[in-house]
């Protein structure tokens, strides 16, 4: 009854796909900052343990259950009878159980380093318990589309677009990072903090995407399995190396230089893009394929980032969402039995368009209320402070994802523009003591000085430079220098955890503000620190008070207060 050599083949594509799930989690987690890089990882694996029961549960009865138009059934437990030729039901379920968190998992990169984590966990159950299962069901269960003659092999719109247009509506929703934008609505770049951990992923990817691809033959026990598999990678592989030479030369061109987190993107452009018609297409097919995935992603990231201004911090839309849209309609074009230039008319192409057009409109409509009511309930998008001073110790307790090494973002604390709203302090209601506790104040005097110069050095939290650096300089302060650190105060870092035990010491990123004062008292510094600092919260910072004994300014060569002067 069943074939061996087929069982073989799907299995080892299921732990192909599976595997891939390492493979977004080192690109998600490379191209963003250090400080999230936890919650990247925690992201990742629990898409795929979320997903899994929620597929056996509810999902693959939805998607293979029956052969209605629009829902193939209702199986809780997959306890019902199917026939998946010479495949065992479990075989056939494991492998789109792995489809079915590539999915959910595409999303986590569009909405990474402002999502709150209980909120994500309960999209990641959604996507797999409903919208992909009903739109699957379409494509790949004998629903309406598969009754018009819609081709998507392994799923460059059941899967990518799916993920892409979901993170097109996660990221909608959220709103971008903070300082991703400016008050004029101009786009700055938030470098990721490691690009080998990108590149690796972006290869991992690229290696179980012939199991992607291949494996969704689900048979390799004939000579025509076994020309199609090998057509099929063949065909895949194109795609990918064509896709990022494309985007090398086209970024090199545009921007001057080849930019190497693009063209990593290229290639899963052209891996998502010719997934669709793998086993339709020529080689020459899969080759202009990927050349025009590699031109529509770069424009695409470009398109988002700058016109829509929607925050997408892996390109996650563009390289799925859009390349998988493309894929698909260009199978239209591009296919040897069908498809436009080879003499199929046009039917074949409009019913590629119309299943990319439904499918889209489905994942809008259904993804757009199950956001929005985890908004209004559990809360969609963590608070300005936690944003800032990172995921990973805020929502997993987590100091740093590289302990024992010194990696520190350079954008910490210092994105916040005047928009932000980090919410205001409870200062004037606090009591002195409370005050005093909060934000102490350290003084060391030297004996004769007669100066009327002080240096104040304030250590705070990342969050509230901002604040402090405004408030400053409303009060004429002329200059300052700032210096990130890391460090702790008594409270030794206020004692989390890892792995069950307790943090001895437990060093946090701080700012360190230094400015020389004469002109103005030194008590006004002091209370505006504090009044700009205080939470009520520990960690909130510390001032310390010196005594200056001479200034001297190198150019001029002025001294002392006339040195402290803000006119060149």
């Amino acid at each position: 009854m069943y074939s061996s050599v087929d069982v073989i083949w799907t299995l080892v594509g299921a732990a192909l796909v599976f595997f891939m799930q390492a493979g977004f989690a080192l690109c998600e987690a490379g191209m963003t900052r250090a400080k999230n890089t936890g919650n990247i990882l925690m992201k990742n694996l629990m898409d795929f343990c979320i997903g899994t029961p929620c597929y056996w549960i509810v999902g693959f009865g939805i998607m293979f259950g029956g052969t209605g138009a629009l829902i193939g059934g209702f199986d809780p437990f997959i306890r019902g009878t199917y026939d998946f030729g010479t495949l065992p039901t479990m075989c056939y379920v494991i492998f789109q159980t792995v489809f079915c968190a590539t999915a959910a998992t595409i999303v986590s990169g569009s909405m990474a380093e402002r999502t709150n984590f209980k909120a994500y966990c309960v999209y990641s159950a959604m996507i797999s318990l409903l919208v992909y299962p009903i739109s699957g069901h379409w494509i790949w269960g004998g629903g309406w589309l598969a009754s018009l003659g819609f081709h998507d092999f392994a799923g460059s719109t059941a899967v990518h677009m799916v993920g892409g247009v979901t993170a097109c509506i996660g990221a909608k929703i959220l709103g971008p990072r903070i300082g991703k934008y400016d008050k004029n609505g101009k786009a700055h770049a938030i470098p990721g903090h490691n690009l080998t951990a990108a590149a690796l992923g972006v290869f991992i990817l690229w290696f179980c995407w012939f199991g992607f691809n291949g494996a969704s033959t689900v048979a390799m026990s004939t000579d025509a399995d076994m020309v199609s598999a090998s057509q099929i990678f063949m065909n895949t592989n194109m795609a990918a190396a064509v896709a990022t030479c494309t985007v090398m030369i086209f970024t090199w061109i545009r921007y001057k230089k080849p930019d190497v987190s693009m063209s990593l993107n290229g290639a899963l452009a052209g891996l998502v893009a010719i997934t669709a018609g793998c086993d339709m297409v020529s080689v020459a097919g899969a080759f202009f394929i990927g050349l025009i995935a590699g031109i529509a992603v770069v424009l695409s990231v470009e398109f988002f980032d700058n016109v829509v201004k929607i925050d997408d911090p892996v390109g996650a839309i563009s390289v799925h969402g859009v390349c998988g849209a493309l894929g698909t309609i260009l199978t239209g074009l591009f296919a040897l039995d069908g498809g436009v230039f080879y003499g199929g008319g046009f039917h074949f192409f409009g019913v590629q368009v119309l299943g990319v057009a439904a499918v889209i409109a489905w994942v809008v409509v259904s993804m757009t209320i199950i956001f929005v009511i985890i908004d209004k309930t559990i809360g969609l998008r963590v608070p300005a402070d936690v944003e800032i001073e990172g995921l990973d110790i805020h929502e997993h307790g987590l100091v740093s994802a590289y302990a024992g090494f010194n990696i520190t973002d350079v954008s910490t604390g210092m994105e916040v523009n005047a928009n932000t709203d980090l919410g205001e302090s409870d200062y004037e209601k606090a009591s002195e003591k409370q005050k005093a506790v909060s934000v102490p104040v350290t003084r060391t005097e030297t004996v004769g000085n007669t100066t009327g110069m002080y240096k104040v050095s304030i250590i705070c939290k990342p969050t509230r430079y901002e604040n402090l650096k405004n408030s400053l300089n409303d009060i004429g302060i002329t200059g300052m220098t700032v210096t990130q650190v890391m460090g702790c105060g008594i409270q030794k870092g206020a004692g989390e955890r890892y792995r069950g035990a307790e943090l001895d010491i437990n060093v946090l990123p701080k700012m360190k503000i230094e400015v020389i004062v004469g002109n103005i008292p030194v008590e006004t510094v002091i209370e505006t620190a504090k009044k700009a600092l205080y939470s009520g919260h520990i960690g909130d910072g510390k001032i310390f008070v010196y005594d200056v004994q001479k200034v001297v300014k190198v150019r001029t060569g002025e001294e002392d207060l006339d040195a402290l002067k803000d006119v060149e």
